[in-house]
Protein backbone atom coordinates (compact mmCIF):
# COMPACT_ATOMS: atom_id res chain seq x y z
CA UNK A 1 0.00 0.00 0.00
CA UNK A 2 1.32 3.31 -1.34
CA UNK A 3 2.53 5.75 1.22
CA UNK A 4 2.70 9.02 -1.00
CA UNK A 5 0.27 11.63 0.00
CA UNK A 6 -2.30 13.37 -2.45
CA UNK A 7 -3.57 15.94 -0.30
CA UNK A 8 -1.72 19.77 -0.85
CA UNK A 9 -1.81 19.91 2.92
CA UNK A 10 1.20 20.19 5.34
CA UNK A 11 1.69 17.05 7.43
CA UNK A 12 4.31 16.26 10.37
CA UNK A 13 6.93 14.02 10.09
CA UNK A 14 4.60 11.05 12.00
CA UNK A 15 1.76 11.39 9.26
CA UNK A 16 4.07 11.17 6.27
CA UNK A 17 5.51 8.17 7.39
CA UNK A 18 1.79 6.25 8.65
CA UNK A 19 0.59 3.63 5.65
CA UNK A 20 -2.93 4.52 3.80
CA UNK A 21 -5.94 2.72 5.32
CA UNK A 22 -9.08 3.37 2.84
CA UNK A 23 -12.15 4.79 3.93
CA UNK A 24 -15.04 2.58 4.00
CA UNK A 25 -18.79 3.37 3.93
CA UNK A 26 -19.45 7.54 3.22
CA UNK A 27 -23.48 7.57 3.92
CA UNK A 28 -22.89 11.74 3.99
CA UNK A 29 -24.90 13.95 6.76
CA UNK A 30 -28.08 13.22 8.38
CA UNK A 31 -30.98 14.27 6.23
CA UNK A 32 -32.59 17.65 8.24
CA UNK A 33 -36.32 18.80 7.83
CA UNK A 34 -36.28 21.49 5.31
CA UNK A 35 -39.78 23.79 4.07
CA UNK A 36 -41.77 19.99 3.75
CA UNK A 37 -38.00 18.01 2.29
CA UNK A 38 -35.13 16.01 4.01
CA UNK A 39 -31.84 17.82 3.02
CA UNK A 40 -29.08 16.70 3.37
CA UNK A 41 -27.11 19.97 4.11
CA UNK A 42 -23.42 20.40 2.97
CA UNK A 43 -22.98 24.11 1.72
CA UNK A 44 -24.82 27.20 3.01
CA UNK A 45 -26.88 27.66 -0.17
CA UNK A 46 -28.39 23.84 1.29
CA UNK A 47 -30.03 25.83 3.62
CA UNK A 48 -33.82 27.07 4.01
CA UNK A 49 -36.14 27.85 6.74
CA UNK A 50 -38.08 30.44 8.95
CA UNK A 51 -37.87 30.28 12.53
CA UNK A 52 -36.75 32.43 15.87
CA UNK A 53 -34.14 32.80 18.46
CA UNK A 54 -34.10 34.66 21.28
CA UNK A 55 -30.55 36.52 22.94
CA UNK A 56 -29.34 38.34 25.29
CA UNK A 57 -26.82 41.22 26.47
CA UNK A 58 -23.97 40.52 29.00
CA UNK A 59 -25.66 42.41 31.92
CA UNK A 60 -28.95 40.77 30.80
CA UNK A 61 -30.40 43.95 30.88
CA UNK A 62 -32.11 43.37 27.30
CA UNK A 63 -33.63 40.79 25.46
CA UNK A 64 -33.69 40.54 22.03
CA UNK A 65 -36.21 38.04 19.65
CA UNK A 66 -34.91 37.80 16.06
CA UNK A 67 -36.71 36.19 12.93
CA UNK A 68 -35.87 34.93 10.07
CA UNK A 69 -36.48 33.62 6.34
CA UNK A 70 -33.73 31.78 4.88
CA UNK A 71 -33.78 31.12 1.59
CA UNK A 72 -30.87 29.03 -0.14
CA UNK A 73 -28.85 30.86 2.47
CA UNK A 74 -29.86 34.14 1.99
CA UNK A 75 -31.63 35.59 4.48
CA UNK A 76 -34.49 37.16 2.49
CA UNK A 77 -36.50 38.70 5.65
CA UNK A 78 -35.68 39.78 9.12
CA UNK A 79 -37.74 40.89 12.49
CA UNK A 80 -35.76 42.30 15.38
CA UNK A 81 -37.61 42.68 18.79
CA UNK A 82 -36.18 43.83 21.57
CA UNK A 83 -37.51 44.58 25.02
CA UNK A 84 -35.83 45.91 28.35
CA UNK A 85 -32.63 47.92 26.97
CA UNK A 86 -33.50 51.74 25.01
CA UNK A 87 -30.08 51.46 23.19
CA UNK A 88 -30.94 47.93 21.76
CA UNK A 89 -34.07 49.43 19.91
CA UNK A 90 -31.64 51.65 17.72
CA UNK A 91 -29.07 48.74 17.08
CA UNK A 92 -32.15 46.89 16.32
CA UNK A 93 -32.67 49.15 13.09
CA UNK A 94 -29.41 48.59 11.99
CA UNK A 95 -29.73 45.36 12.01
CA UNK A 96 -32.69 44.96 10.35
CA UNK A 97 -31.11 46.80 7.49
CA UNK A 98 -27.78 44.89 7.58
CA UNK A 99 -29.48 41.18 7.45
CA UNK A 100 -31.37 40.84 4.66
CA UNK A 101 -29.30 39.79 1.66
CA UNK A 102 -26.54 38.45 3.98
CA UNK A 103 -25.55 34.35 4.10
CA UNK A 104 -26.23 32.44 7.09
CA UNK A 105 -22.23 32.26 7.47
CA UNK A 106 -22.16 35.80 7.19
CA UNK A 107 -24.45 36.98 9.37
CA UNK A 108 -23.13 34.91 11.62
CA UNK A 109 -20.01 36.80 11.80
CA UNK A 110 -21.59 40.25 11.42
CA UNK A 111 -21.35 42.63 14.31
CA UNK A 112 -24.85 43.31 14.85
CA UNK A 113 -24.52 46.27 16.85
CA UNK A 114 -25.84 44.46 20.00
CA UNK A 115 -24.95 41.73 22.14
CA UNK A 116 -28.04 40.58 22.29
CA UNK A 117 -28.76 40.69 18.65
CA UNK A 118 -25.47 39.10 18.02
CA UNK A 119 -26.91 36.02 20.83
CA UNK A 120 -29.79 35.66 18.95
CA UNK A 121 -28.44 35.25 15.57
CA UNK A 122 -25.90 32.38 17.38
CA UNK A 123 -29.22 30.68 19.05
CA UNK A 124 -31.31 31.20 15.54
CA UNK A 125 -27.79 29.75 13.09
CA UNK A 126 -28.24 26.59 15.34
CA UNK A 127 -31.71 26.24 15.41
CA UNK A 128 -31.73 26.28 11.55
CA UNK A 129 -28.82 24.16 10.59
CA UNK A 130 -29.83 21.44 12.77
CA UNK A 131 -33.74 21.72 10.93
CA UNK A 132 -34.97 23.06 14.08
CA UNK A 133 -36.96 25.55 12.15
CA UNK A 134 -40.85 26.57 12.35
CA UNK A 135 -41.27 26.06 8.82
CA UNK A 136 -39.31 22.78 8.86
CA UNK A 137 -42.47 20.75 7.73
CA UNK A 138 -43.86 23.50 6.00
CA UNK A 139 -44.16 22.48 2.16
CA UNK A 140 -42.38 25.44 0.50
CA UNK A 141 -41.46 27.26 3.36
CA UNK A 142 -43.60 30.58 4.42
CA UNK A 143 -43.57 33.44 2.40
CA UNK A 144 -41.47 36.58 2.70
CA UNK A 145 -43.80 38.55 4.34
CA UNK A 146 -44.09 36.38 7.23
CA UNK A 147 -42.81 38.23 9.69
CA UNK A 148 -45.24 40.78 9.24
CA UNK A 149 -47.66 38.63 9.95
CA UNK A 150 -46.52 37.37 12.80
CA UNK A 151 -47.11 40.90 14.13
CA UNK A 152 -50.61 40.66 13.64
CA UNK A 153 -52.73 43.88 12.84
CA UNK A 154 -51.12 47.26 13.78
CA UNK A 155 -47.44 45.33 13.46
CA UNK A 156 -46.59 45.66 16.72
CA UNK A 157 -44.50 43.47 19.16
CA UNK A 158 -46.36 40.91 21.53
CA UNK A 159 -45.57 42.74 24.58
CA UNK A 160 -46.56 41.80 28.48
CA UNK A 161 -45.06 44.12 30.85
CA UNK A 162 -46.31 43.14 34.44
CA UNK A 163 -45.01 44.37 38.24
CA UNK A 164 -45.74 43.32 41.64
CA UNK A 165 -44.83 43.79 45.22
CA UNK A 166 -45.41 41.95 48.36
CA UNK A 167 -46.93 44.81 49.84
CA UNK A 168 -48.97 46.43 47.38
CA UNK A 169 -49.81 43.46 45.14
CA UNK A 170 -50.07 43.11 41.66
CA UNK A 171 -49.94 46.14 38.65
CA UNK A 172 -51.13 45.25 35.11
CA UNK A 173 -49.38 47.39 33.15
CA UNK A 174 -49.29 46.07 29.06
CA UNK A 175 -50.83 43.12 27.61
CA UNK A 176 -50.99 41.49 24.50
CA UNK A 177 -54.00 43.72 23.34
CA UNK A 178 -53.00 47.10 24.64
CA UNK A 179 -51.82 49.81 27.11
CA UNK A 180 -54.05 48.55 30.65
CA UNK A 181 -55.21 51.58 31.32
CA UNK A 182 -57.66 50.18 34.44
CA UNK A 183 -58.06 47.14 36.55
CA UNK A 184 -61.17 45.21 37.98
CA UNK A 185 -61.46 44.17 41.58
CA UNK A 186 -63.46 42.26 43.30
CA UNK A 187 -64.85 42.79 46.75
CA UNK A 188 -61.82 41.21 48.32
CA UNK A 189 -59.37 43.36 45.92
CA UNK A 190 -58.67 40.55 43.57
CA UNK A 191 -57.98 41.23 40.39
CA UNK A 192 -60.65 39.82 37.67
CA UNK A 193 -60.22 41.61 34.51
CA UNK A 194 -58.68 45.32 32.74
CA UNK A 195 -59.57 47.72 30.52
CA UNK A 196 -56.45 48.06 27.66
CA UNK A 197 -56.07 50.86 24.72
CA UNK A 198 -55.05 49.12 21.75
CA UNK A 199 -51.93 52.19 20.90
CA UNK A 200 -51.74 50.27 17.13
CA UNK A 201 -55.44 50.75 16.27
CA UNK A 202 -55.79 54.47 18.11
CA UNK A 203 -52.78 55.65 16.19
CA UNK A 204 -54.14 54.13 13.03
CA UNK A 205 -57.49 55.61 13.26
CA UNK A 206 -56.00 59.10 13.95
CA UNK A 207 -53.92 58.99 11.08
CA UNK A 208 -57.00 58.78 8.71
CA UNK A 209 -58.44 61.61 10.54
CA UNK A 210 -60.47 60.81 13.29
CA UNK A 211 -60.12 62.85 16.61
CA UNK A 212 -57.83 61.55 19.51
CA UNK A 213 -60.31 61.57 21.84
CA UNK A 214 -62.68 59.33 19.51
CA UNK A 215 -59.63 57.57 18.46
CA UNK A 216 -58.76 56.39 22.14
CA UNK A 217 -62.39 55.92 23.37
CA UNK A 218 -63.15 53.50 20.34
CA UNK A 219 -59.62 51.56 20.52
CA UNK A 220 -60.93 50.67 24.39
CA UNK A 221 -61.39 47.22 25.06
CA UNK A 222 -61.79 45.00 28.22
CA UNK A 223 -60.89 41.29 29.23
CA UNK A 224 -62.53 38.76 32.05
CA UNK A 225 -65.12 39.92 34.41
CA UNK A 226 -64.46 43.33 33.88
CA UNK A 227 -68.34 44.93 34.32
CA UNK A 228 -68.58 43.22 37.28
CA UNK A 229 -65.93 45.16 39.42
CA UNK A 230 -66.60 46.79 42.54
CA UNK A 231 -63.78 48.98 41.80
CA UNK A 232 -61.80 50.21 39.04
CA UNK A 233 -57.75 51.15 39.87
CA UNK A 234 -55.56 53.04 37.52
CA UNK A 235 -52.28 50.87 37.61
CA UNK A 236 -49.93 53.59 37.16
CA UNK A 237 -51.62 55.93 40.02
CA UNK A 238 -53.23 53.67 43.05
Amino acid sequence: MSNVSETPYAQSLEVQHMCVVNKGPNHGPAPIPEEGKWIKAKEISDISAYTHGVGWCAPQQGACKLSLNVKNGIIEEALVETIGCSGMTHSAAMAAEILPGKTLLEALNTDLVCDAINTAMRELFLQIVYGRSQSAFSEGGLVIGAGMEDLGKGERSMVGTMYGTKEKGVRYLEMTEGYCTRMALDENNEVIGYEFVSLGKMTDFIKKGMEPNEAYEKSKGTYGRFADAVKYIDPRKE
